[in-house]
């Protein structure tokens, strides 16, 4: 089985899905470390030095890729993936993968942003948490279309061993 976890930028898709693969006994993919590997360059790097269209492009080769392997996992994406090229339909058409949407509040979002944004090339500049807040919002409304497509949908504002439980009760 491949599980698929998606969902807007710090709701905790590689955090849950490194624990999750562990207890699940599977391996983990971080789509977003796993182009770093192979580019060997950071996303923040590949977007200011080719643009967010060239890093779609090399997302895109790269999630096929992953996915058509028979290999059991569980796969983090970055959380613009589903919303580019035709990245959903690679997920909603392949029986052999279960998607879930780690749905959490815009407003714990824009925190945990807030508190990691040095690291994420679209939120780097906003410079307070009103800004944030405001950014969120409208991005968040802009994606949801695509992370609603996901096999299931899971409240990720708990524990993770809450979040996990969840994912496994709806999985088996």
């Amino acid at each position: 089985m491949k599980i698929i976890l998606l969902g807007y930028m710090a709701s905790g898709k590689s955090l849950i899905g490194s624990e999750l693969a562990e207890i699940l006994n599977v391996k983990y993919i971080d789509l977003d470390q796993y182009i770093e590997e192979i580019e060997g360059k950071t996303i923040q790097k590949i977007f200011s030095e080719k643009g967010e269209i060239f890093f779609r492009k090399v997302e895109n080769s790269y999630l096929k890729e992953i996915i058509s392997s028979n290999t059991s996992m569980v796969l983090s994406l970055g959380g613009g993936t589903p919303c580019f090229s035709n990245n959903l339909k690679l997920l909603t058409d392949n029986k052999d993968l279960k998607s879930i949407y780690l749905d959490v509040p815009v407003v714990e979002l824009a925190k945990r942003l807030m508190n990691d944004k040095d690291k994420r090339p679209l939120v780097k500049y906003v410079s307070n948490e009103s800004d944030m807040l405001e950014f969120v919002g409208k991005h968040l409304f802009e994606r949801l279309p695509f992370y609603n497509q996901a096999t299931y949908k899971v409240d990720a504002n708990k524990s993770k061993e809450e979040v996990i439980e969840e994912i496994i009760m709806k999985l088996f």
